[in-house]
């Protein structure tokens, strides 16, 4: 059993249920800004990825195939975070874009970690870190679902 995969499997399936319940239901009856700043302030913190390249957050011999892909994608996120939060509360007009880019990278930055962790073994090394894709990455996984169906069924400029 692997239970690096099980576990992010039940967190996603945790933060969906929840999803279902507390926000999918009233996406049509919010704005972007109600909706989607807890989430760019929340995705805000993905430097932490960078932890995959620090010394006693994770153990020696981490697949730097992974490490250097996971932390700086990351930070690519988080920085396309920060971007969008002045122009998503100001409601300015490339507020949308800058959602979709930050939504797209940072989706695809996950999927390409999970991966290259998978291909590479990253789990056995993980140590102290081990709580990112045990409990963050499913969080940041169901609020970039989240954002998507809000972008293309509730965002109308």
């Amino acid at each position: 059993m692997n239970i690096p995969t099980v576990n992010l499997l039940f967190s996603t399936l945790v933060f969906w249920i929840a999803a279902r319940i507390y926000v999918l239901p009233k996406l049509d009856k919010l704005k972007p800004q109600t909706v989607l700043r807890p989430i760019l302030l929340l995705h805000s913190m993905r430097h932490l990825g960078l932890m995959f390249l620090a010394p006693g957050a994770i153990y020696a011999g981490i697949p730097l195939e992974f490490a250097y892909p996971a932390a700086f994608g990351d930070l690519l996120a988080a920085v396309l975070a920060l971007a969008a939060i002045p122009a998503v509360v100001k409601g300015a007009r490339g507020a949308r874009l800058l959602v979709w880019v930050f939504n797209v990278e940072g989706t695809l930055d996950l999927i390409v970690a999970i991966t290259l962790a998978t291909i590479y073994g990253a789990a056995a090394y993980m140590g102290p870190a081990y709580w990112i894709p045990a409990f963050w990455v499913p969080a940041l996984l169901v609020t970039h679902y989240i954002t998507f169906i809000f972008l293309r069924k509730h965002w109308t400029e």
